[in-house]
């Protein structure tokens, strides 16, 4: 039987290097899901309340500009995750996208999409502070320390 592996990929190098990892050390018969959580940004780009604060208000359009680039980013960091599992033979069937918008959180709602039937979740550990990790916890901290019956691979 085929394994089933969840990458959660963003746009950082660190994600990268684990769709690396798998497409070069997990045999072509492993189905692949690349999973994205979006930010869930448009409410705010469509705001038009005069409640807003005028500093808001005023850096609005320049806010949505950056979050439109960083989309654009995620979707050419999953065109070449999806390239490097085909050039490492992975046929298209065994290569899934999922995206979605923030529900719970990234932690949790990769948590929750990894209860989906998933034998091993695998994230790129991002580069932070030892402060902020421990003070916050980091993504791949609290999916670790939440998915008691699904291997969790960190690549770094």
């Amino acid at each position: 039987m085929a394994q089933k592996i969840m990458i959660a990929l963003d746009e950082s190098e660190n994600a990268l290097r684990a769709v690396n990892y798998v497409a070069s050390t997990f045999t072509t018969d492993t189905d692949v899901t690349l999973f994205n959580v979006l930010l869930d940004t448009a409410a705010i780009c469509k705001m038009n309340s005069p409640e807003l604060t005028p500093y808001f208000k005023s850096r609005q359009d320049s806010f949505c500009a950056l979050e439109d680039k960083k989309k654009e980013l995620v979707g050419e960091a999953l065109d070449k995750a999806v390239d490097k599992f085909k050039d490492a033979g992975f046929d298209e069937d065994r290569i899934h996208v999922k995206t979605q918008t923030k529900t719970y959180g990234v932690a949790k709602d990769i948590i929750l999409e990894a209860r989906d039937g998933y034998d091993l979740i695998v994230l790129g550990r991002h580069g932070t502070s030892g402060i902020k990790d421990f003070v916050f916890g980091s993504i791949c901290q609290k999916v670790f320390n939440s998915l008691k019956d699904i291997s969790v691979l960190i690549v770094t």
